[in-house]
């Protein structure tokens, strides 16, 4: 059973948060689906992954192709795990079950620290994981570089 790792963004925002924890699973070799909620979000986040660093190329897809058992990095709204993967992300307060964070090498929970109701829902999720026997970690980017606060 892996880990579910709570990242509260102050500083930096998704797109520029998600990438970086991306190209670390992706080292590892991990394949990761990023779960989200809003179609038009994920399409979004899509094309910010696509014009990432000019030196860099963060191989993914948006899930409903033909191809979606192959992707590296698989974006979706759904619940379902098509390519397999070793690692969950969730962003802007996808669902994430006690048992999809056991069978993951690693879980994160990327949320918006300066979005009340994100905070909330973060919060009710550490409950529930670590309610339900989940390893996690809180980690907070407040004085400029990430720090762990708390772990369970």
């Amino acid at each position: 059973m892996g880990v579910a790792m709570f990242y509260h963004l102050t500083q930096r925002p998704l797109e520029a948060t998600l990438p970086m924890l991306l190209d670390r699973a992706l080292a590892a070799g991990w394949r990761v689906v990023v779960r989200g909620t809003d179609p038009a979000r994920l399409d979004w986040l899509d094309e910010k992954l696509w014009l990432g660093p000019e030196d860099g190329f963060l191989p993914h897809g948006r899930a409903g192709g033909p191809h979606d058992a192959l992707q590296p990095v698989l974006l979706t709204e759904r619940g379902d795990l098509p390519n397999d993967p070793a690692c969950l992300m969730a962003v802007d307060g996808a669902a994430v079950s006690a048992e999809e964070a056991g069978r993951m090498e690693r879980t994160c929970i990327l949320f918006d620290g300066n979005d009340t109701q994100a905070l909330q829902a973060a919060r009710g999720l550490w409950r529930s994981l670590t309610a339900a026997g989940c390893a996690a970690q809180y980690w907070s980017e407040e004085s400029g570089s990430w720090k762990k606060k708390a772990e369970s």
